[in-house]
C-alpha cells in the first residue's frame, strides 16, 4: 500500500487569531483626463442639439403616422398581375 505524498505547503491553523492583509500588489488607477470648462460646454450644447433634432424629428413621424393613418386603408390599393407568357 502507498503511502500518502506529504504537501508542500504548511497547514493553516485557522484559531489562530492573526491579523492577515492582502499582498496582492495592484497598479494605482490612472489620473483622471482633466476636462475644461469649454469642452464640457461643447458637449453640452451638442447634446442639446441632437436632443432637440431628435425629438422634432419623432414629432414629425407621430406627425405623419396621424395624417396619413385615419384615411388609409390597405383595401384602397389593387394589385395587376400581368400574365405576360
Amino acid at each position: 500500500m502507498a503511502s500518502p505524498l506529504q504537501s508542500r505547503k504548511k497547514s493553516v491553523d485557522m484559531a489562530a487569531p492573526v491579523l492577515r492583509v492582502s499582498r496582492i500588489r495592484r497598479d494605482p488607477p490612472p489620473p483622471a483626463k482633466e476636462v475644461t470648462a469649454a469642452e464640457l460646454r461643447e458637449r453640452d450644447s451638442r447634446d442639446i442639439v441632437i436632443g432637440i433634432i431628435t425629438f422634432a424629428l419623432a414629432l414629425f413621424v407621430i406627425l405623419i403616422g396621424f395624417s396619413k393613418g385615419p384615411g388609409w386603408s390597405p383595401s384602397q390599393y389593387t394589385i395587376h398581375i400581368n400574365d405576360s407568357s
